[in-house]
């Protein structure tokens, strides 16, 4: 079997390979390329060095400030969202009536695409907001608690179900065990389920990360950055930057490559700093 495997991995591979290299790899190398360059085609990019590295950190480029405010964004959301996740995971394998139908409803918003879900929570909230004489707009703070409302709106239901998985693959005799012991619940869940479920517990904190950090069309539908881009996230800046003005185009290029390598850089801290608690656990 094993020598069948080697035989024939190659062929199996190669397509994705291809797909891999056409999709990313090759996109990836010719921006890194073109950040170093001034261009508005690819066809006609003069290198200028690190030219658009240092313009991209200017204060009128706003590359520092989405990213501050990017930080604060993703920083509350990777915590409500997998300690809702979690809470209701933990609730939902406690063998309760209802328990598929309630699974069924938290996931659904998972289902909604991000455009739809920014103008939902969008009018929702201007509608509150209306009875003050003011919109969501009018201050970052209404935008900031509303990106992260939707944002746990969003991913709660799907964290949830990889937090349900893991919990349903803790062996019951280790909690029986703890219980003969004396341990309490609180006692049980942070010394025997939380360490058994560390492996959803990696991969929820990873998904959650990522997808706010990159996140985009919520942003672009909620707020699109208003008021004067304090609600502009680093996603929306780059895309704002690419394809809404000219002659900048270096420059978005070189936020998108440092847009990459920041989330890489965390993403792998993130992983790192989890699975070593796999291993302990």
């Amino acid at each position: 079997m094993q020598a069948s495997l080697k035989k024939y991995f190659p062929i199996f591979v190669l397509p994705t390979l291809i797909a891999f290299s056409i999709a990313f790899v090759v996109p990836f190398i010719i921006g890194f390329l073109l950040s170093f360059t001034e261009f508005t085609t690819v066809t006609d990019a003069e290198f200028n060095g690190v030219q658009n590295y240092v313009d991209a950190f200017s204060k009128r480029e706003g590359f520092v400030s989405s990213f501050g405010f990017t930080a604060l964004v993703v920083v509350v959301s990777v915590i409500t969202v997998n300690v809702f996740a979690f809470s209701i995971a933990w609730i939902l394998t406690r063998k309760l009536r209802g328990t598929n139908f309630f699974r069924t409803v938290f996931f659904m918003p998972n289902l909604i695409g991000g455009i739809v879900l920014g103008y939902t929570w969008q009018s929702m909230i201007n509608a509150v907001l209306a009875k003050y004489s003011t919109t969501i707009i009018a201050d970052w703070k209404f935008g900031y608690v509303g990106l992260i409302v939707l944002i746990n709106w969003q991913l709660v239901g799907y964290m949830m179900i990889i937090y349900i998985a893991g919990l349903q693959n803790v062996p019951p005799e280790l909690i029986e065990a703890a219980e003969l012991d004396g341990a309490t619940k609180w006692g049980v869940l942070r010394h025997v389920t939380i360490p058994m479920v560390m492996p959803s517990i990696t991969i929820c904190l990873f998904l959650t990360f990522a997808n706010t950090f990159k996140m985009f069309d919520q942003n672009l539908a909620l707020t699109n950055g208003s008021p004067r881009h304090r609600t502009e996230m680093v996603a929306l800046n780059i895309v704002d930057t690419m394809f809404n003005r000219t002659g900048v185009e270096g420059v978005g290029q070189a936020k998108a490559v440092i847009f990459v390598v920041v989330v890489i850089v965390f993403a792998l801290f993130q992983l790192r700093a989890t699975r070593s608690r796999e291993v302990e656990a």
